[in-house]
Formats: structure tokens, C-alpha cells, sequence
């Protein structure tokens, strides 16, 4: 027996295989060709009306129309065959078809109607045609009795840059439909972005009148008023009625603008004291309160219940692992982020976070070897990350690498030619080394110019006019870097400048304060050494 088989351009199932493969690899003239051998060839109105859609995307014409019309003979529904010509004249730019196609779509009261209308002037390659059709349409005396559709012919009208048509259409909702809370929220949105402020407050005030027990509205009034810098207006907004993770988040971050420590206490107190499901639901922002108040062994515990499910499980490890360093723990800092390394190692982002607070854990405990691994490790997972090349640039100097510490620091100005802390550091290294004076000076100078008030810039500068001999230049730098910061390092920089200009008994003072500050300090350590052996 014979098996007669279809050549491919009659093979049914082999065309819609290929028009599908070809969308795969958004080759669209492809598969509409592959759509329109197999709705010649096939009785499914649904491969026709694809057939149709892609032979318009790719602005066939002709095999367009044959489509429309083997769709409309299969049975397509008049409100999509309405659509689907409405889309072809607007591709053509024959607006009256256009218009005329889409008033018998929007007049068919098919329940998609509306959403089928926005669909095609989305679409439209004129936007400016796609505009006027809407404003002559989607009028006040057509739209449904819908809230949704009114908003989203006000949208799409702000959208094409109706703006007028736009903010008279959500104005006319706010008539049409006065106790929906949506059409207030989209009004005044636009005001707002308008600059009409004192008009979107206005609006969202008298809507959380009515409906002052709607989260959505609340949030979005409590958002306008913080912006607007009345963060206690804000606070009245949500502090009563319902509340959800959002509205605590806001009313969190409002207290903390507004510096209302007793707001951040109290808000703590109503949800430690809130159902357990509200509490593990907000365990995050619980952690965030209590460190706020310098509870931090109840912000490790509230980070502890996160869930790894929660979409801040990863920032409640890292402030966890802040907070154990903070303690002194610093082998269960290590251990937390050498965890969470392992647990993000397919995610990069989180990967370079874990590695370079590591790194700069590492860097407070004075291990530099291993901080430069650590951040060698990151720059791993984010290749030239500024950051990371300036942390580990750092590491090396603090480690007595110079040379390394100068590559860094110049693949750093390479990426970002104007950054003052790299030019700063880049220059200090050079200058503590004694190398390069000149270029170190010309460096230090530019980060000095940028940021003159910048105690630590101020300390490099007063360190390269040491290094090139000019001892009462580097003396009046420091000595003003160390009035704004009683930084360690400054004072040490200070002290030394002080011992050589034959002030003893002034450096032994700046010495001694900075043992006060720091008894074990290096650099101090060091300094001593050299200058009285």
C-alpha cells in the first residue's frame, strides 16, 4: 500500500510547525507566510485570524485582506472582524475606514469591545491619527457604564499626548462614577503631574472622605502629601483605619523623614503587639524599627523569622551580617554571607553584595588579604563594578600593595575619569609611597577643588605638600582636616607634620588623642616607630 503524503506547502501541520518556529526567532515575515499557506488549507478560524495578524505587523496588504476575508468566512465574530479591519485601514492610513470599522466595533457591545479599540490605536504606526480617532470616539456620551474603560481612554489618551482630552475624560469619570476610588487616584495623578498639587490634594482628600477605609487611596494621598514635605499630614492619613504591609512601609519611611522617633517607636509597638500573621508578614520592617531604635539583638531576631519566600530574605541576611559585626561576631558575620554566597551564586547581583560586604567587614578588622580576595571574588561576579575596584584598590593600599593599588585605582579613572574619591585615593597612594609626587599633587588638587570642605581630602592634600617638603602648607591642611574630623589617620598625618616642623610637644598631644581613639591604630603604631626609634 501507498501512503500518499503533502508536499509542505500542503502539509498543514508542517506550516503551522514553521510559522511557530519563525515567531520563536521573531522572524514575523516568516511566519506569516508559513500562517498564510496554512489558513488556506485549514477550516479553523483561529489560524486565519493569525494569519491576519501577522500579514498586518508585517504590512502586507494584500495577504491581509485575503485573510480577513477567509476569517470572516470560517465565522469570525463581527466585533473582532470590526477590530481586525480597523487595523488593516489604519496601516493603510485610511482613516474614515478606520474610524467607520471602529465604530461598528465599539457599537457591537461585545463585552471586549473597549479593550479591542485601545488595542488597535496602541498599535497604530500614526500616533497622531491614533489620537484623533480616540478624542472622536471614546467620548463621554459612548464610554460604558464602566469605570475601567473611562480609565483607560483617559490612559491611553496621555499615553498619545491627548493630555487635555485625557484629564477631561478622568475629570467626566469622577461625575459619571462618584464613589469610585480609581477614577479619583487617576485624576489626580494627573494633576500631579501637571504640577497642580494643591488640585490632586484636593481631589484625593475629598475621595478618602468617602472612602476612608480604601488602602490603595489612603497610600496614594499619604505619597502626595509626603512629597509635598507634610509628613505629618501624611502620617494622619494612615496612622488609622485598615492597614497592609504598604501602608506600614510608608508610615515607617515618613517617620524616618521627618526624624519622629517617638512615631518610629509606637509604630514598632503596634506591630509587635499585631496578629502573628501580621507580624511575620512584616518581620523585615520590624527588624528596620528596631534598629532604628538600636535594638539590634531584636532586629536579628525579627531578620531571622524573614521567610526565604519574602522578597526581602536576601536584604535581611545582609543587615543580619551587619549586625553580628557590629557585635563583635565576626565568625558568624563571615559565615552568614560565606552562606549566602553559596545561596546566590546563580543570582549576580546579590552574589557581588554578599562578596563586597565581606570584603568590607573584612577591611574594619584590619584583614586586608583576605578583603582583597573577598572583593576579588566579586569583581568575579561584576567585571570593572566601580565599586569593587575602588574597595579592593583600597585593600591593596592598606595591605602595602602599591603597585596593585595603583591599578585599580587607575582602571577605576579610566571607567570614570571624573571620580573625585578615586582621584584622591589614587593620589594619596602615590603620595604615602612616595611616587609620582607631581601627579599625585595635580590629582589630589582636582578632588580638592571639586570638594574643599572634604576632611579626607583635605588630609591627602596636606600629606603630598608634606611629601614634597612643604611642611607649614601640609601643616595648615591638616590641621584643618583634623578640626573638621577627628579622624585617626588625619590626626597621625598631623602629628608626624607637627614632629617635623620641632612641635614634640604638640604631636605627642595630637598622638595622644588619637590612642584615645583608636588604642590600637596601625598607623599610629607605625608613625611612633619611625619618628623616635
Amino acid at each position: 500500500m501507498v501512503v500518499v503524503t503533502p508536499d509542505a506547502d500542503h502539509d498543514l501541520l508542517a506550516q503551522l510547525m514553521a510559522g511557530e518556529m519563525a515567531l520563536g526567532s521573531t522572524d514575523l515575515k516568516a511566519a506569516a507566510q508559513s500562517y498564510d499557506k496554512a489558513m488556506a488549507i485549514s477550516d479553523d478560524p483561529a489560524v486565519a485570524e493569525r494569519a491576519a495578524m501577522l500579514a498586518i505587523a508585517v504590512h502586507d496588504d494584500t495577504a491581509a485582506e485575503r485573510a480577513l476575508s477567509r476569517w470572516q468566512a470560517l465565522g469570525a465574530k463581527p466585533a473582532a472582524m470590526a477590530q481586525g479591519r480597523a487595523q488593516l485601514a489604519l496601516d493603510r492610513g485610511d482613516t474614515p475606514e478606520a474610524q467607520r470599522q471602529l465604530q461598528i466595533l465599539t457599537d457591537s457591545h461585545d463585552k471586549d469591545a473597549w479593550r479591542g479599540f485601545g488595542q488597535v490605536l496602541v498599535a497604530a504606526r500614526d500616533q497622531a491619527q491614533a489620537g484623533k480617532l480616540l478624542e472622536m470616539l471614546a467620548t463621554p456620551q459612548r464610554l460604558p457604564a464602566d469605570p475601567q474603560a473611562w480609565l483607560a481612554m483617559s490612559e491611553l489618551g496621555d499615553k498619545l499626548g491627548r493630555h487635555a482630552y485625557a484629564q477631561r475624560i478622568a475629570d467626566a469619570a469622577i461625575a459619571r462614577f462618584p464613589g469610585n476610588a480609581d477614577v479619583y487616584v487617576w485624576s489626580a495623578q494627573m494633576k500631579a503631574g501637571k504640577g497642580d498639587t494643591k488640585g490632586a490634594l484636593a481631589l484625593l482628600q475629598q475621595a478618602t472622605a468617602k472612602s476612608p477605609d480604601n488602602v490603595r487611596l489612603r497610600l496614594v494621598y499619604a505619597s502626595l502629601l509626603g512629597q509635598s514635605g507634610d509628613y505629618t499630614a501624611a502620617a494622619k492619613v494612615l496612622d488609622h483605619g485598615p492597614q497592609s504591609a504598604d501602608t506600614y512601609q510608608l508610615r515607617a519611611a515618613l517617620a524616618v523623614h521627618s526624624k519622629d522617633t517617638a512615631a518610629i517607636a509606637a509604630l514598632y509597638r503596634q506591630l509587635q503587639q499585631a496578629a502573628p500573621d501580621v507580624r511575620a508578614q512584616n518581620a523585615f520592617l520590624l527588624g528596620q524599627l528596631a534598629e532604628m531604635q538600636h535594638r539590634d539583638a531584636e532586629a536579628l531576631s525579627w531578620y531571622d523569622q524573614v521567610g526565604d519566600d519574602d522578597p526581602h530574605a536576601f536584604d535581611a541576611d545582609l543587615r543580619s551580617a551587619v549586625l553580628l559585626q557590629a557585635q563583635g561576631k565576626h565568625a558568624d558575620a563571615h559565615e552568614l554571607l560565606g552562606q549566602m554566597q553559596m545561596d546566590y551564586l546563580d543570582q549576580p547581583d546579590q552574589l557581588r553584595q554578599a562578596w563586597q560586604l565581606d570584603a568590607e567587614i573584612y577591611m574594619q578588622e584590619q584583614n586586608y588579604p583576605q578583603a582583597i580576595n573577598a572583593f576579588t571574588r566579586a569583581l568575579q561576579a561584576a567585571p570593572n563594578d566601580p565599586g569593587l575596584l575602588y574597595g579592593r584598590g583600597l585593600a591593596y593600599a592598606s595591605a602595602g600593595q602599591v603597585d596593585p593599588a595603583v591599578q585599580d585605582f587607575r582602571s577605576l579613572l579610566k571607567l570614570k575619569p571624573d571620580d573625585i574619591d578615586a582621584s584622591n585615593a589614587l593620589g594619596f597612594t602615590l603620595a604615602d609611597a612616595g611616587r609620582d609626587l607631581p601627579e599625585a599633587e595635580q590629582l589630589i588638587a582636582k578632588a580638592h577643588a571639586a570638594r574643599p570642605n572634604d576632611p579626607a581630602i583635605a588630609d591627602s592634600w596636606g600629606w603630598v605638600q608634606y611629601r614634597l617638603g612643604h611642611l607649614d602648607q601640609a601643616a595648615q591642611s591638616l590641621h584643618g582636616a583634623w578640626q573638621s574630623s577627628k579622624d585617626p589617620d588625619i590626626g597621625v598625618h598631623f602629628g608626624e607634620v607637627l614632629w617635623k616642623q620641632g612641635d614634640r610637644q604638640g604631636a605627642q598631644k595630637v598622638f595622644d588623642a588619637v590612642r584615645k581613639l583608636d588604642p590600637h591604630n596601625a598607623s599610629l603604631q607605625g608613625t611612633l616607630k619611625r619618628l623616635n626609634p
